[in-house]
């Protein structure tokens, strides 16, 4: 039986929990930032960090209450090490090391998106992943297909160019005058809409399996506001944030046809990936994986299983961080308390074999 207590920090979610052999929740708690954040229509970075520093001590403190054990009962303290805001990891990763030396346990640094993957561990009913796997990871500013053959074994095969999936949730949902964060209240706005009503691209239909939504979102701009002139663009640079949504134009219908277009995008490469790679199941991971009309449609592209986190665990939790953990350290991986954070870590640095 192994106990591993993860810390999430990398973002604007203060997260810790306590997770039983990478299967079975013990505790998890998320102190969410999403309503400090929302007065500026996104994260602000140097308020993200002084909001994990008030917060993260309750909150790890309450994980290890709620699980009903003590610091001595743990296995191993694991934190998120990156990608990720370098403030908010920092905070995260230098509590995890004042823990790991005063309780004398092991650490382990993790990669968010690594964490992603293993909240497919987290579901119920619990039935393990048949590799070889294909994932689609749609996380806030982060949009990546890989091959994963085995645990910590990913083959990345294509990922965001510009704006990732989530980030042009985001920035539409400003447009379009919705509230932050821009993901789910987009899809509820799609729900009233006409899907059809506004034919917007389809990003990147090339052969690759990179995304690109940066064209997307600008052509969504273009469409259904009235944009500041070229002259004040160029005195303004981002001026296009002040553009005025058209009077005639309805935020359902427009909700609505841009999610149809990004989730036809993400659609249609992974199960052309899935097909290539002769893949037993598609996983979905990350905060977009949430979005209904995109399981939908990835259940309806392949005949493979599609699998998804609950609700809970699509956004930025830590039980994922100590599932993903698990594994690591059942394969005799450790981190020194001297280790940094990594705000631009790759997935496919990540990579292990387990012993």
């Amino acid at each position: 039986m192994t106990r591993i207590l993860g810390i999430e920090t990398s973002c604007d979610e203060t997260a810790a929990s306590v997770v039983q052999d990478g299967k079975t929740i013990l505790s998890n708690v998320v102190a969410s930032q999403i309503d400090l954040h929302a007065q500026y229509g996104g994260v602000f970075p140097e308020v993200a960090s002084r909001a994990h520093v008030e917060a993260i001590g309750v909150v790890v403190e309450q994980a290890v209450q709620d699980a009903g054990i003590t610091m001595d009962r743990l296995d191993a303290i694991a934190v998120t090490r990156g990608p990720g805001l370098v403030g908010s990891l920092l905070v995260g990763i230098n509590y995890a090391k004042g823990l790991a030396l005063a309780a004398n346990k092991p650490l382990l640094g993790i990669n968010h998106l690594e964490g992603h993957v293993y909240s497919l561990w987290l579901t119920e009913p619990r039935r393990d992943v048949q590799f070889p796997a294909l994932v689609l990871i749609v996380s806030g500013g982060h949009t990546e297909l890989l091959l994963m053959t085995g645990h910590g074994q990913y083959e990345r095969l294509g990922g965001t160019l510009d704006d990732a999936a989530g980030e042009a949730f985001d920035k539409v949902g400003r447009v379009l005058g919705l509230p932050f964060p821009g993901g789910p209240n987009i899809e509820r706005a799609a729900q009233m809409g006409n899907a059809h009503a506004f034919e917007f691209p389809k990003a990147r239909t090339d052969e690759s399996y990179d995304f690109s939504f940066s064209g997307l979102k600008t052509a969504v701009m273009r469409e259904v506001t009235v944009m500041p002139s070229a002259a004040a663009r160029r005195r303004e640079p981002g001026a296009e944030k002040h553009a005025i949504l058209r009077s005639d134009v309805s935020v359902y219908d427009a909700a609505a046809s841009f999610q149809k277009a990004l989730v036809e995008a993400l659609v249609t490469k992974t199960a052309r990936a899935a097909k290539a790679r002769n893949v037993k199941e598609v996983l979905l991971a990350g905060g977009v994986s949430a979005n209904t009309a995109l399981r939908m449609a990835m259940r309806a592209a392949t005949d493979l299983p599609v699998r998804y986190p609950p609700l809970n665990l699509c956004t930025d939790n830590a039980a994922m961080i100590a599932a993903a953990a698990y594994h690591r350290f059942h394969a005799g991986l450790r981190d020194e308390l001297d280790m940094d954070v990594k705000p631009m870590w790759h997935l496919s640095s990540t990579a292990y074999s387990e012993g």
